[in-house]
This record gives C-alpha cells, sequence and structure tokens, in this order.
C-alpha cells in the first residue's frame, strides 16, 4: 500500500519536472533561468526577500480569485457539472460589484461589504442561469456555460465604451477608478488585502466541510455519482444541482469583486484574468481536494505574475508561462493516468496469484 502511495505521488511529478525542463530547453533557454526568473517576479528572489512585498501582494491577489473559482467548481464538479460558464460568473460579480463601488455612497465599511454581497449576488444569478438553462431547457452545461461567458464579456465591453465610460477619453480600457471607499482594504504600498485571502480562505474550508460533514454534501455526491439512482432515492436532484451552479457561482462572483475592487481598481475588458479557466485546471490537479487547492492555485499564480518577466529579461515571450501551465497541467494528469493504471495493473495482478 505504501508503494501504490509513493507511485502517485512520485510519477506525477516526475513528469511534470521533465516535462517543464524540456519545453524551457525547447524555447531556447538553459531550463532553470525562466523559473528562476519566474519566482523572482511574483516572490522575489531570494523568495519573500526584503523589498519583494508588492510582488507578493500582486501574487497574492492573484491567487485569491484563483483559489475562489477553484472552491466553487469543487462544488458542481462533484454535482457532476462542468461548470465552465464560471468565466461569466466572475465578469458579472465584478460588474454588480463595479456597480455598487460607482453609484453607492455609504461609509467604507458597508460600502466594502455591499460589493461583496453585490458581487456574490451577481455570480450566482449567472450561474443558477446556467443551472436552469440545464435542468428546465435541457441544455448542456458546457455549451450554456460558454454561451454565458460570451454575454457577459459583451456586456463589460459595453458598459466601458457606453455608460461608463470615462469622460472625454474614448478608450476601452477601463472605467474611471472607483473611489477609496469601496476598495478592498489592502496593507500600506501593496495590493495585498488580508480581507480578500481570508474570504477565499474561508471558502476553501467551507467547501471542505460541506462534503466531508454535512448531509447536502453527501447527498450532492450522491447525485453527480449517479443522478438517476439519486432522484430514485428521494433526492430533488434539480434542486440540489441548482444549489451547486448558486454556491459555485456566488464564490466566481467574489472572486469578479476582488478584481475589480482589489487589484485594478476599476471594470477593464479582461476583468476575469481567464482564472475561470484556470481553475478548472488546478481542480483537475487537485483531484477536487479542497485543500490542495491552496497550494497548486498559488504556484499558477506565481506563474501568471512572474511570467512577464521572461521578456523583460530573457527576449522570451511572456506567453510562455501560460504555455508552461498548459504543459504542466497535461503532464500532470498524464502522470497522475498512468500511475493509476499501473496500480490497477498491480492490483489485478495481485488478485490473480495462486493461494
Amino acid at each position: 500500500m505504501k508503494s501504490f502511495r509513493l507511485e502517485r505521488v512520485f510519477l506525477p511529478t516526475a513528469v511534470v519536472v521533465v516535462s517543464a525542463v524540456g519545453l524551457l530547453l525547447a524555447a531556447g533557454t538553459n531550463g532553470v533561468e525562466p523559473l528562476k526568473l519566474i519566482v523572482e517576479g511574483s516572490i522575489g528572489w531570494p523568495p519573500f526577500e526584503s523589498g519583494s512585498s508588492p510582488k507578493v501582494g500582486d501574487t497574492v491577489m492573484v491567487w485569491v480569485p484563483i483559489a475562489l473559482a477553484s472552491a466553487g467548481l469543487i462544488v458542481t464538479f462533484n454535482a457532476g457539472m462542468w461548470n465552465i460558464g464560471i468565466e461569466g460568473q466572475i465578469i458579472m460579480g465584478a460588474i454588480f460589484a463595479a456597480f455598487v463601488a460607482r453609484e453607492v455612497s455609504a461609509s467604507r465599511p458597508i460600502l466594502i461589504l455591499l460589493t461583496i454581497v453585490a458581487g456574490a449576488v451577481g455570480g450566482l444569478l449567472w450561474g443558477l442561469l446556467v443551472g436552469v438553462l440545464r435542468t428546465a431547457g435541457g441544455v448542456n452545461e458546457i455549451f450554456g456555460g460558454l454561451g454565458l461567458d460570451f454575454v457577459a464579456a459583451s456586456i463589460t465591453t459595453y458598459l466601458i465604451i457606453d455608460p461608463w465610460r470615462r469622460a472625454g477619453v474614448a478608450s476601452t480600457s477601463g472605467t474611471d477608478p472607483f473611489p477609496d471607499a469601496a476598495l478592498l482594504p489592502s496593507l500600506g504600498g501593496t495590493r495585498f488585502s488580508p480581507l480578500a485571502v481570508a474570504i477565499a480562505l474561508l471558502a476553501i474550508v467551507g467547501v471542505w466541510v460541506l462534503f466531508r460533514g454535512t448531509l447536502y454534501g453527501l447527498k450532492l455526491k450522491a447525485v453527480g455519482r449517479n443522478r438517476p439512482s439519486a432522484f430514485l432515492m428521494g433526492i430533488p436532484t434539480n434542486r440540489y444541482l441548482l444549489g451547486a451552479f448558486m454556491i459555485c457561482g456566488a464564490l466566481a462572483g467574489i472572486a469578479g469583486t476582488s478584481q475589480a475592487t482589489g487589484f485594478h481598481y476599476r471594470l477593464i475588458p479582461a476583468i476575469s484574468g481567464g482564472y475561470g479557466f484556470l481553475a478548472i485546471l488546478v481542480v483537475l490537479l487537485a483531484r477536487f481536494r479542497a485543500f490542495w487547492v491552496v497550494p497548486i492555485s498559488f504556484f499558477f499564480a506565481m506563474i501568471a505574475v512572474g511570467s512577464s518577466q521572461l521578456q523583460l529579461r530573457l527576449d522570451v515571450n511572456s506567453a510562455l508561462g501560460g504555455v508552461l501551465q498548459g504543459v504542466l497541467v497535461l503532464a500532470a494528469m498524464f502522470g497522475l493516468g498512468w500511475s493509476a493504471y499501473r496500480i490497477r495493473q498491480r492490483i489485478a495482478a495481485a488478485g490473480e496469484e495462486p493461494g
């Protein structure tokens, strides 16, 4: 049994390391320097050295939306649903939060709370729409989600170029900055927001508790494993699916709030940053385990922030960071699949032994 565990850990890790070094060598680098630059650009070199606080703050605030979206996706994946529409849910959360930040006047604590709640509501409603299309309309959640992603992105562009356009500026770069009272509180000189980090960690713990210690989570898993059987057992499957989409959408909407009021400080066209799709990869690598989301999503946040150094220092296109992310995910999934196959073979062989 111990050898099985070692194989499940060692083989995927070895495949990832070899694939990463191979890709970097193929890109014309020495294979080590780009990794060092990614670390330097995200948390400093040596890591967390004095003066690296702004970099660390940026990386943490990229980690927050990835972690929140990943926590939400664990819920829908356990319900058997591929919530590809999470990008749109992040965007709608940012839009709802932006509306409150622009239009509501209140004390700072109240305004921050309202933006977070508004973001959660925006994402929840967009997630609920995907769920309704799936349960009532028979529309596959992948196609419905992708379609709503494009709709949400188009709404963002419309708001930026027309009703929320910057006065005297013909630009699609974004809205005017939000009032300071609407921004997430941060540590001096950085984007690092303890409140955003606390919300992300609470979301991860909450999802873990949901599936480890509640009847709702157990029934949701049953729906995901075998929906017809769950229905025959008396579980209202459609209601549970809608609940899963609502939970995921709310967490994604808070991720959008973090992007709008904690990182960009305004609404921009690409407000989601592609973090919803990245969260799908994180959850697959984490194998739907909540606490593994924390380190894996932070690793991807480091690549997202630190890859800009590749173009500045090595004259290598910063898009290599995105390619590296994809290769690492494919390599890890291959390693996990191969190790699982090898373990099944060994178990089968052991079962065939006489005596």
